[in-house]
């Protein structure tokens, strides 16, 4: 590699880092003089790069985006950063599989030997959670006109499909009405995207399946963002899996006390809260998507157990009690 090649490649890493570099900055940087930045400059604008000047008593250069992607430089780490995340896109269910893979091939042929190395030490293999299923495709289009939605704070209008993906009615059924929200998040989580809106029909938060939304025409309203449950979209998402309506957690949260020790109760507690009243006894606070649930997943520690609140899980192990001693041919007791 020729001293021109070297200075150009660092001189167009050090543009990519930041936005403004006065020029001084960069003939320090590399060592060089005023007029050799200009003309390394003018060499990278020849090869593609739109790089501006900036007017002021420190003028310097902005490298911005052109009308075609020029050739980019990366260090290793973001080589590798960029190959993990494109492989992790051939399961993300964006409709975007193939292309993300082609990149990647892509990637991997120019990769110096080094780096090739340090990916293949972090290979690895996404699959959906349990129960999730294959990761339901969405059109990238889709995608960005409900990015662009969310982004501009716009009233967004749209007809959304039944859960069986095809309309589910019966054949004299009505078409469902287009709906109307203020798009506030674009959430992607185990291989599905949602879209985190106020439905102003119901006039209430709800969850939509990007995949089964098909955008109508622009409404070009605009909205003032409201605060979502919670101040937070993740954690909105996360407990709307739970169950819970208002989005922020598991529905149905009770604690008890467990007779065993803490640390013999914290590998398996899971998102619950374990705290040590003793050598053989331990505080347990946890949810569920309902009582019964909640007490019923209690029962895996094999352990007796004291209910300290509330009463709703304390009636819920009656109910467990009835069930399985029917279960068992046994009469329960009374």
């Amino acid at each position: 590699m020729t001293t021109t090649t070297s200075r150009l490649l660092k001189l167009l890493s050090l543009l990519q880092s930041r936005r403004d570099w006065p020029g001084a900055v960069l003939a320090d940087r590399l060592q060089i003089s005023h007029r050799t930045v200009r003309r390394d400059v003018e060499r990278l604008r020849e090869m593609g790069y739109r790089i501006e000047a900036t007017m002021g008593p420190d003028g310097g250069y902005r490298l911005d985006a052109g009308s075609e992607l020029p050739p980019l430089l990366f260090d290793d780490d973001q080589v590798v950063a960029l190959a993990v995340a494109l492989q992790a896109a051939t399961v993300a269910g964006a409709g975007i599989e193939e292309a993300a893979l082609r990149a990647l091939t892509t990637v991997r042929q120019v990769m110096p030997s080094r780096v090739r190395q340090r990916l293949d030490a972090i290979a690895f293999t996404t699959v959906p959670r349990p129960g999730d299923g294959p990761a339901a495709s969405v059109s990238p289009q889709v995608l960005i006109e409900l990015s662009s939605a969310v982004r501009a704070h716009e009233v967004l209008r749209f007809d959304y499909a039944s859960p069986s993906g095809s309309g589910g009615e019966a054949p004299d059924a009505e078409p469902p009405r287009p709906r109307r929200v203020e798009a506030h998040h674009l959430v992607a989580s185990q291989g599905r995207w949602y879209l985190v809106a106020w439905d102003l029909e119901v006039e209430d938060w709800r969850l939509f399946r990007a995949d089964r939304i098909t955008p109508r025409a622009p409404t070009r309203l605009a909205f003032s963002p409201r605060e979502i449950p919670g101040g937070d979209a993740a954690a909105f998402v996360a407990g709307r899996f739970m169950g819970s309506a208002a989005g922020s957690g598991w529905p149905c949260v009770g604690t008890v006390v467990l007779h065993l020790p803490a640390d013999a109760v914290l590998p398996f507690a899971g998102d619950g809260v374990v705290e040590a009243l003793g050598p053989d006894r331990c505080r347990y606070t946890a949810g569920s998507w309902s009582w019964v649930a909640l007490a019923a997943s209690l029962g895996r520690f094999d352990a007796d157990i004291e209910v300290v609140e509330p009463p709703e899980l304390a009636e819920a192990f009656a109910r467990l009690a009835e069930r399985y001693a029917a279960a068992s041919g046994t009469p329960p007791v009374t």
